[in-house]
């Protein structure tokens, strides 16, 4: 059995958790580690995803300030890094389009939250029908939004260029460590692996992503919250559309306050054409197949009637939305049938290869509402960061720095003198533009 001590021990290598530890191994001299339980970085919703660097149009300023603001400040900090690690940044902007007339309403909405969250009028338009058509001849809608401050990247190769970073700066990665139990007793955190290591550490970050919530709970944070897991499936659109659209095209959300989105055209960063995603209810941050999520929904079923999940089961739109996602994802018509309001052209007998599904988990409060903001729970000797979904991955690197300064800020890490010249950011002017 190996021990372990370290200063700040960071749990999951999704983009998150090697941003928070990339910056503390860079601007600090604190003895960080990074562990993760499968045998490489960025393995579930870090790499799989759509790969869009989101424009904060969508995000309430007031319901989702931390989201909205670190959308806003992650495009110019991911563009940063792309360039300098040689990574594909291809800023290509997106269509958000309406396809009812109360979505037209509600794309206004979207462009004075975009403008209060930062963005320029350069950089949002409204489009009338005709300019949609003369923009995007085969989208059709009644008006749009167009935002050029939007771009495709790979998240999944930007969190192991993180964590290759974060090594060379002095921090530590643990693969094939997944963490079974954490204690907490005399200001000190021991996390117990599943293959019998033990981590000491002064400081833990819960970075975990699906099983942020679990963690959590394990340390007795967080008993009023609980979380439910949705997975994004895809369908990889044949060759020949590759030239049906020059760029991604959204449809407004016809229910807005649930996390079911109907499915976009997406235009990834190299080349590839999707429809994607829906929203399936699903038992496990890892049910990727139907084997898994049998294996994990009487658990999980047992585990969320005492919490608010209870109250969701008598909210008649919600389960219904539940049931139009499951047939979705059971037939690659009615998928595909919905982006056919926007993109009539899509035949559903043409399309014959999924894309890869992700799975993201939606914190639930005790009163059965969907949490619409990430929430971080802080004491002495833990950090857990909950509800950290789209659009986390945007925001990962403005998140972590904030994180990282704050942490040297109030003493938990050490500061380095020399952090200045390690990477191209300066800590405390952005977690100061985090928190205006």
């Amino acid at each position: 059995m190996e021990n372990q001590s370290f200063d700040i021990a960071i749990i999951g290598s999704g983009i998150l958790g090697a941003s928070i530890t990339y910056f503390l191994a860079a601007n600090s001299k604190s003895k960080v580690v990074l562990v993760e339980q499968e045998s490489a970085p960025a393995s579930h919703t870090s790499s799989r995803n759509t790969g869009k660097v989101h424009a904060p149009f969508l995000y309430d300023p007031l319901k989702k300030k931390h989201f909205a603001k670190a959308a806003f400040l992650g495009f110019d900090m991911l563009k940063t890094y792309c360039s300098i690690k040689s990574l594909p940044f291809k800023q290509d902007g997106v269509l958000e389009v309406a396809t009812y007339e109360k979505g037209i309403d509600r794309l206004h909405k979207y462009m004075n939250w975009g403008f209060s969250n930062g963005l320029s009028e350069n950089e949002l338009q409204f489009l009338d029908k005709d300019q949609v058509s003369k923009m995007e001849p085969n989208v059709k809608s009644l008006g749009a939004i167009y935002c050029s401050r939007d771009a495709s990247v790979d998240y999944g190769a930007i969190s192991r260029h993180l964590v290759e970073d974060l090594q060379r700066f002095g921090g530590a990665m643990l693969l094939n460590k997944r963490v079974r139990k954490v204690n907490a007793a005399g200001g000190k955190i021991t996390l117990q692996t599943a293959s019998g290591h033990t981590i000491n550490s002064n400081f833990v970050i819960n970075a975990a992503g699906g099983n942020a919530v679990d963690i959590a709970h394990s340390l007795g944070v967080g008993n009023d919250y609980t979380d439910l897991h949705f997975r994004g499936e895809y369908w990889r659109a044949p060759a020949e559309y590759n030239g049906l659209t020059k760029i991604s095209v959204y449809s407004v959300p016809k229910y807005p306050e649930y996390p079911f989105l109907d499915p976009h055209w997406i235009v990834r960063a190299d080349g590839r054409r999707e429809i994607g995603p829906n929203a399936v209810l699903v038992f496990s941050p890892y049910a990727y197949t139907l084997s898994t999520n049998l294996k994990y929904a009487i658990p999980k079923i047992f585990e969320s009637l005492p919490t608010g999940v209870s109250k969701m089961l008598f909210d008649k739109q919600f389960i219904s939305l539940v049931f139009r996602e499951v047939k979705s994802s059971l037939s690659k018509t009615a998928m595909i049938e919905r982006a056919r309001e926007f993109l009539p052209q899509l035949e559903p007998r043409l399309f014959s290869q999924r894309g890869t599904a992700g799975i993201r988990a939606s914190l639930i409060d005790k009163n059965g509402k969907f949490v619409p903001d990430t929430l971080m729970i802080r004491s002495d000797s833990q950090l857990h960061i909950l509800n950290y979904n789209s659009p986390g991955a945007t925001g990962a690197l403005p998140t972590g720095a904030m994180i990282a300064s704050q942490l040297i800020e109030g003493g938990i890490a050490k500061a380095k003198m020399d952090a200045d010249h390690t990477t191209p950011w300066n800590l405390p002017k952005i977690a100061e533009q985090m928190l205006i």
